[in-house]
């Protein structure tokens, strides 16, 4: 098998043309292989496979820098750098990373997986590479649909500017996490599909092959012809107009055009970018089929979750709100959208990779008399607290933000982790934050977010599976909810946040066997705290509050402000994330690493009140 024998990039360089094909094809199956077993990004992979092979054949990494935005597409980066054998344990507990990392590898520079990053990273390399007087080449493939995203642009512009020597490869495969949305992509579509353009190409090309003695002429006047004919399609003056050199369309599945086109490139003294075309989840007929389901992280919607209840109630409060709609930054399909937009087509708004633009356009609508609501990942909401502030919450806008993969997210490890989002939304003036602890209660918070009128509301839930609960053991408006009372006087008051209440339940178990009274209460609604819930907290002499976000600035700190003027006898405990960045793994795990299992915070609490 060629791909054992690929240990560094280098070892590429001494295989010919029908050993890379080989090569590629062993890359596919054996990423189809991985990615079934362990979950992860398919599509984006098997579509950059001859693309990264030619990128490490014309460039000396880790010498040379190659930084890749949307990191979810560097499984074939790493399988050519060394790391073939880690991939039994991809996103796995102690296993290798499913984005970039620095603690894997000299080769991966940036650890990166919020798009549209990538140009900014190599503007500064480029500047202090100038500073030192450094030779060393920056690539920077961009594309999949990171493009649409502002940052993007700011990069672009300022390398432009500066004229620095960075090589840009832009993966254009025409989608994102979902098609892709912006006027430049349709441009560069056009160039792939112009029908008149791609007929007499193959038409000429296939004449040329016949004429022997002409034929090397004739091809020398088709790539000239090819070169005018792309002159005519906005690109060119695009990227040159901000002073980037234009170079493409390539085929992106051409190791040997790539490498050409990548080694001109390289001969030029500022920046420049190289167009080249691939085909998203290529050679692999289920996701080329079906590319929804099989483009980006494949775990998609899962029966019984936290999304799949916001999906059903988000369809069922259309149907009698025609003001409502709904955004997404590039994400309809894992943010559950898919089928409000199958039902209500021109009331969902993909706005591509641009989060910021997502939640001020939301603001926009809302000014209009619409009622817009934002679905997002938490981690991706972080890219537009500013705009969620000064936009929508100055304003005191009824926009509605559905933020899943709350809390400790598992497998995407650190940049994936939703643990800002209650310590940031917490400080936005106006904003009420729900936070369900079952299918059920998810259903009602969005009812009752959605008669709101006046300012910003969130409602945060987890990645993992939703418990099933009757009507009776659901809250209603923003009242929390008391699940247990204490037999007696109470000892300890345990206030367990979102999907922590059966943390919090688990751990009354524990300690009332231990003959601890114990009252539980599921807050519900994190901002505004509920006063009947406080006032019970503060007649026992210990509160322990338990949440799945960073413990610093959160719930539990509101908690204890609170009673530090209401009941200041009561002491409490606030049990949360750890500030840091925390590695990819099962997220039961990494909840009891913190000490946020049963058995964890019942420890805390005994601690306390021995």
């Amino acid at each position: 098998m060629l791909l054992e024998s690929i240990h560094t990039p280098g070892d590429l360089r001494h295989l010919g043309p029908d050993e890379l094909h080989s090569l590629t094809k062993e890359i596919r199956s054996f990423i189809v292989e991985t990615v079934d077993r362990t979950g992860g990004h398919l599509g984006s992979n098997l579509g950059v496979v001859e693309l990264t092979i030619a990128i490490h054949r014309a460039f000396d990494s880790p010498r040379d820098v190659i930084l890749w935005d949307t990191g979810h597409q560097t499984y074939v980066h790493k399988l050519l750098t060394g790391r073939y054998r880690d991939f039994a344990r991809l996103r796995q507990p102690d296993g290798i990373s499913g984005y970039p990392s620095q603690d894997e590898s000299p080769h991966d520079w940036i650890e990166n997986s919020h798009a549209s990053t990538v140009l900014s990273y190599a503007h500064g390399l480029a500047v202090a590479g100038a500073a030192r007087n450094d030779d060393r080449r920056i690539v920077a493939v961009i594309g999949d649909g990171s493009l649409t995203g502002g940052l993007a642009f700011e990069g672009l512009n300022n390398l432009g500017h500066g004229g620095y020597r960075v090589t840009v490869v832009l993966n254009d495969n025409g989608r994102s996490y979902a098609p892709t949305v912006s006027r430049l992509s349709e441009s560069l579509i056009r160039i792939r599909s112009n029908p008149i353009y791609m007929r007499r190409q193959r038409r000429l090309e296939k004449l040329a092959e016949g004429m022997p003695w002409v034929g090397e002429l004739l091809e020398r006047g088709i790539s000239a012809t090819k070169a005018a004919l792309r002159e005519m399609f906005e690109p060119t003056a695009f990227f040159e107009a901000l002073g980037v050199t234009y170079l493409g369309p390539f085929d992106g599945h051409d190791v040997a055009e790539v490498e050409e086109a990548l080694a001109n490139a390289a001969r030029f003294a500022g920046p420049v970018v190289v167009h080249v075309l691939t085909q998203k989840g290529r050679g692999y007929e289920p996701a080329e089929r079906d590319p929804i389901k099989h483009m980006h992280d494949t775990s998609g919607v899962k029966p019984g979750s936290y999304t799949e209840a916001f999906t059903e109630s988000l369809v069922k409060a259309a149907e009698s709100r025609p003001e409502l709609v709904a955004i997404t930054a590039a994400m309809p399909d894992s943010t559950g959208l898919l089928p409000f937009r199958e039902r209500f087509p021109d009331r969902c708004f993909d706005v591509g990779i641009a989060e910021q633009h997502a939640v001020t356009a939301a603001a926009g609508m809302a000014m209009g008399g619409l009622r817009p609501v934002v679905a997002i990942y938490s981690t991706f909401l972080t890219r537009a607290i500013d705009q969620t502030n000064l936009d929508v919450s100055l304003h005191r806008l009824p926009v509605l933000f559905c933020v899943d993969r709350a809390g400790v997210t598992g497998d995407d490890g650190p940049s994936h982790h939703g643990l800002l989002d209650m310590v940031l939304l917490s400080k936005v003036p106006g904003m009420t934050i729900f936070a369900p602890s079952s299918y059920q209660e998810l259903q009602q918070m969005l009812e009752d977010a959605l008669a709101l009128t006046e300012g910003p509301a969130a409602i945060r839930w987890p990645k993992t599976k939703a418990p099933q609960v009757g009507w009776d053991e659901v809250g209603r408006g923003l009242a929390a909810r008391r699940v247990t009372a204490a037999s007696g006087p109470g000892e300890v008051c345990l206030l367990g946040v979102g999907k922590m209440l059966a943390t919090a339940v688990g751990a009354a178990g524990i300690l009332e066997a231990e003959g601890h009274r114990t009252t539980v209460w599921d807050p519900r609604v994190v901002r505004p705290l509920d006063s009947t819930m406080l006032d019970d907290a503060g007649r026992h002499p210990l509160v322990v509050t338990v949440e799945d976000g960073f413990r610093e600035g959160g719930f539990g700190s509101a908690v204890r402000d609170a009673l530090a003027d209401t009941a200041p006898d009561c002491r409490v405990v606030v049990l949360g994330v750890p500030l840091g960045h925390h590695r990819h793994g099962r997220p039961d795990d990494l909840l009891a690493s913190f000490g946020l299992d049963p058995a964890g915070v019942a420890t805390a609490a005994r601690n306390r009140l021995s």
